[in-house]
């Protein structure tokens, strides 16, 4: 079990179920869509990311996407650190039949991949650390961004790497940073840029 003093910021409350068995940790639950109209949590939100910091750990799919956005956008202070799962395709075990997307939400992840989505966001019992930083410009200078295959490229590494492919150059950009250095990334892009 992970030992992580951010509150950690899930969609349902089968994510907190699901994530309460991986993670010691405050968990709280947007109810979705709900929290774009929910003041009250929104500001329980705001007070941890000023305070202890706060992890967002939505679904891969643009519903999950929109979310994250949204809290992200309305932290204006404060520590917010992203968490992503990879797209796994299936449906999850409660359900008749698979989301819209077709994508298995945090609830549906086995718990190795949760472990693993925590530690490529630098999270390993009770500390959090950049190595580097890799920023756009870095992106655009490895023909990450800006470049004719520059989206062929983005889509390898982000499934090399097990992460979802609905992703902004600076969510990839800042758990890049996390993850790897620039040799490191260069190393990896080496490997890929095979296939193109």
């Amino acid at each position: 079990m992970i030992k992580i003093n951010e509150a950690v910021i899930v969609e349902g409350k089968y994510d907190k179920i699901k994530l309460s068995s991986v993670i010691d940790a405050v968990i709280i639950v947007t109810d979705g869509f709900r929290i774009f109209k929910d003041k009250e949590k929104l500001e329980l939100i705001r007070y941890y990311a000023e305070n202890t910091g706060i992890i967002i750990l939505t679904d891969s799919d643009s519903a999950g996407r929109k979310i994250r956005g949204y809290i992200k956008g309305a932290v204006k202070n404060g520590r917010v650190i992203n968490v992503y799962i990879p797209d796994i395709f299936g449906k999850e075990k409660r359900k008749e039949k698979p989301s819209a997307e077709g994508k298995l939400g945090v609830e549906g992840v086995d718990k190795d991949i949760l472990v693993s989505a925590f530690q490529k966001a630098g999270i390993n019992s009770d500390e959090t650390s950049r190595k580097s930083y890799i920023s756009k410009s870095v992106l655009y200078e490895l023909g990450l961004s800006g470049s004719k295959n520059s989206s062929i490229m983005r889509e390898k590494l982000q499934k090399k790497l097990g992460l979802p492919s609905l992703m902004s150059a600076s969510a990839l950009a800042e758990i890049l940073s996390v993850m790897t250095d620039r040799k490191g990334l260069e190393k990896i892009l080496e490997e890929i840029s095979d296939d193109i």
